[in-house]
């Protein structure tokens, strides 16, 4: 019964039918490296290297979904970069794709001039491809670390304003997050020039919805339940709870975070936090109806982000992929993976 909420994945979802063959290499990440120690990230490195990608995705958007989505939880955040850059400086809409092009044969031919790495990020910024906006501005960020140059920063700082970037998916965030420390490495010494996008949000507000529902019930559960069962709900929170100080415990001694993140352990607790034991949803009241619908949208996201990944290989003729994910999804996007015809997927653990 240990991982029944995960088994939703086959029983909700149809699988899609993809000719290509596509082999993956997941691997679950933190989105912030910034509290951890030091961190060793050599094994994860070779085990890429020996895998030989050529396409890395990441869990953002695509620019057609972040351009037609109405609302999700950073939609604001990212509406309001936009407005800040096109101040700093505008780029007509339609003459967007043509200076993007421009400017990668550019960078391409000029790979140390930083201004025009920042040129084409605040243009990906632009045209609402924050994957490959990031990744230009992570490069002349790594840059300014090893090397210092006032001028370059006061350019950075006029045309992409950085240091007002703080919320949502943010540069701020970007320089401690999974792809500073994995994916943009790697990518760059592969010389691959772009992240492919794997994310999906059009579900956001039904989740955001089912969440409140069981909460506002379940916590009407807590109170009302009889001494039996309030006994069984304190046993099984203390049992949740003793796993995340164990989480907690790892991310505060380990120099190997990401390689336990991907363990089932790892999973187990990760979902609890969002979904309980499903032993729990036996008990009497317990709002089992409202956690369902929850755990439907949660496979919902997953099962497209798995998706978009084997679609944008297709697209991309990319045969070898590593796919970038928060460690919360890793087990739900492994099992779907598995289920896809032409499609193999191994954890960063599974791989010699």
């Amino acid at each position: 019964m240990k991982y029944a909420h995960l088994l939703f994945i086959t029983l909700l979802l149809p699988v899609t039918i993809y000719a290509q063959k596509v082999e993956i290499l997941l691997i679950g990440v933190s989105h912030d490296y910034s509290t951890y120690p030091k961190q060793d990230f050599s094994g994860i490195y070779q085990k890429i290297k020996k895998f030989k990608p050529t396409a890395f995705f990441g869990e953002f958007l695509s620019k057609q979904d972040e351009q037609n989505i109405m609302d999700y939880w950073c939609k604001q955040d990212n509406i309001k970069r936009l407005e800040r850059l096109k101040k700093n400086r505008d780029i007509k809409p339609d003459a967007i794709t043509k200076t993007i092009d421009s400017l990668k044969k550019l960078a391409g031919r000029r790979p140390e001039d930083f201004r025009i790495k920042t040129d084409l990020a605040h243009a990906y910024y632009l045209n609402q491809d924050v994957a490959n906006a990031h990744y230009q501005f992570w490069q002349v960020f790594e840059a300014l670390q090893k090397s210092p140059n006032t001028d370059l920063e006061n350019y950075v700082n006029k045309i992409l304003s950085p240091g007002l970037d703080t919320t949502g998916r943010s540069m701020k965030r970007l320089k401690t997050s999974e792809y500073a420390r994995i994916a943009f490495p790697m990518m760059q010494e592969m010389g691959i020039t772009e992240l492919l996008p794997m994310d999906s949000q059009e579900y956001d507000l039904n989740w955001n919805a089912s969440w409140a529902a069981f909460d506002k019930k379940f916590n009407l559960f807590r109170k009302e339940a009889p001494v039996s069962v309030k006994d069984e709900l304190k046993s099984s929170l203390n049992k949740i709870n003793k796993g995340f100080e164990k989480y907690e415990e790892i991310e505060k001694t380990s120099e190997k975070v990401t390689e336990w993140l991907n363990t089932d352990e790892a999973a187990m607790i990760s979902a609890s936090g969002d979904f309980y034991l499903p032993e729990m949803y036996q008990l009497d009241n317990f709002p089992k109806e409202e956690m369902l619908s929850k755990i439907h949208w949660w496979v919902l996201r997953n099962n497209t982000m798995c998706a978009n990944v084997v679609n944008g290989a297709k697209k991309a003729g990319a045969g070898k992929v590593v796919v970038i994910a928060g460690a919360n999804h890793r087990k739900y996007m492994q099992d779907i993976f598995k289920t896809m015809p032409g499609v193999s997927v191994r954890n960063i653990n599974e791989l010699d």
